[in-house]
């Protein structure tokens, strides 16, 4: 059994949507970035990637290949998943939070949740919190992510 430990974040951007967990967020401002810029997926794709060794969603989704321009991160984090499986993993759980000050995850934390559990085949518990006005989450200046998966072998 090995856990792995991921992080992420992404500044707000305009005329950009705000994707998190695979749900798009109503909220005047999206995340920038070279895909959908769903730091909560690129968090757990992370997390679980460096459980099995197997190095960073950099590596296998890069951010200067265009193929990965505007990518829908939940497909990533299925085929990071697909990836660990091969090497003989299975995701067991994964435990992640939220940090941002608006708007507030809570009505759309099932559906993310859904969203993410069945991306991974496992269990997906998502939480959130705030900056308390501090740094750049409590400036709202953009959105990050942590998240801890555990794998076990298949």
């Amino acid at each position: 059994m090995r856990t792995g430990l991921g992080i992420d974040s992404h500044r707000f951007a305009e005329g950009r949507r705000l994707v998190l967990g695979g749900v798009e967020i109503p909220h005047g401002r999206g995340l920038d970035g070279h895909s959908d810029a769903d730091v909560l997926a690129h968090a757990i794709t992370d997390a679980i990637l460096g459980a099995a060794a197997m190095g960073d969603i950099g590596q296998h989704f890069p951010d200067t290949d265009s193929a990965f321009k505007d990518a829908d991160s939940i497909v990533l984090l299925r085929e990071a998943v697909a990836r660990v499986t091969a090497e003989g993993w299975r995701v067991e759980f994964v435990d992640a939070t939220v940090m941002m000050e608006r708007p507030k995850l809570a009505p759309h934390r099932a559906a993310i949740m859904a969203t993410l559990s069945e991306a991974v085949g496992a269990d997906v518990h998502v939480k959130a919190t705030t900056g308390e006005r501090m740094g750049f989450v409590g400036r709202e200046e953009g959105v990050a992510a942590l998240a801890v998966a555990t794998l076990d072998r298949g």
